[in-house]
């Protein structure tokens, strides 16, 4: 017989990212789900045995047929019509997760998972499996509150975009696009201040503590220096310098 634990997340009215269910089951044989479409993102994680997931593309009358197992996993998509079913000789158990909010859809997008290949493969092994402990962490302690569960999501989304195999490597906006978008924040937050150029340049410095990827190392000016490890010194002033022009060219 069919286990399983299934919980409804209280609404907070959480904007970015909220969650709406989440459980665990360990399914019987043959077990069948759908064809149905959600609302919002439903993800499951596969933990041991087998099933298939059928899914439509928009548009299109046929669904396409992917075989999970054990590892893996599979993302619905808001208003995509899914069926999926446990194998009748090793069924699967899965955990879930369905949320949404602002920002997800741009996480989402991050992680390379589409409709027309709503299927999770990992490329770190410890990253997933960071991810499946978020998701059985989130299902196993429901008692918890609202805000905490939350932080736990944001971990579980984390660790499935830097997871997942068909992850962007490129970023959709350089590194300088990020300082601009930092310096806009500012602005919205202390439009009541007088604020000059100078103290926006100089929010540049507090934002270098981020890893910097190869793509923007050639965007961002400065020198890589080997040791034992390589070290990228950014040149602060000139980029302080592409922030300014970059504000004048927003802010007319």
């Amino acid at each position: 017989m069919s286990e399983v634990i299934f919980s409804v997340f209280p609404s907070e009215n959480f904007v970015d990212l909220d969650m709406y269910q989440f459980g665990w089951e360990q399914c019987d044989p043959s077990h069948s789900f759908g064809p149905a479409a959600r609302n919002h993102y439903l993800f499951h994680y596969c933990l041991s045995g087998t099933g298939i997931l059928y899914a439509q593309e928009e548009g299109k009358i046929e669904s396409n047929a992917f075989q999970i197992k054990s590892g893996q996993g599979f993302m619905l998509f808001p208003h995509q019509i899914c069926t999926y079913i446990a194998d009748r000789e090793i069924p699967w158990e899965y955990v879930w997760i369905e949320f949404d909010g602002l920002r997800v859809k741009e996480a989402v997008d991050l992680t390379g998972i589409k409709p027309e290949y709503p299927i999770y493969r990992s490329r770190y092994k410890d990253i997933s499996e960071t991810m499946k402990e978020e998701m059985l962490y989130i299902v196993n302690h429901k008692e918890e509150s609202p805000f905490h569960l939350i932080g736990h999501l944001y971990l579980f989304l984390d660790s499935l975009i830097h997871s997942s195999a068909a992850a962007q490597t490129g970023r959709g906006s350089s590194l300088r696009d990020f300082y601009i978008k930092e310096a806009f924040s500012f602005i919205e937050q202390n439009f009541q201040n007088d604020i000059t150029v100078e103290d926006i340049a100089y929010l540049v410095p507090e934002l270098l503590n981020i890893p910097l990827s190869a793509e923007d190392m050639m965007t961002i000016p400065g020198e890589a220096t080997w040791g034992e490890y390589m070290e990228y010194n950014v040149d602060t002033d000139q980029l302080k310098e592409i922030v300014i022009n970059n504000f004048y060219k927003e802010i007319p």
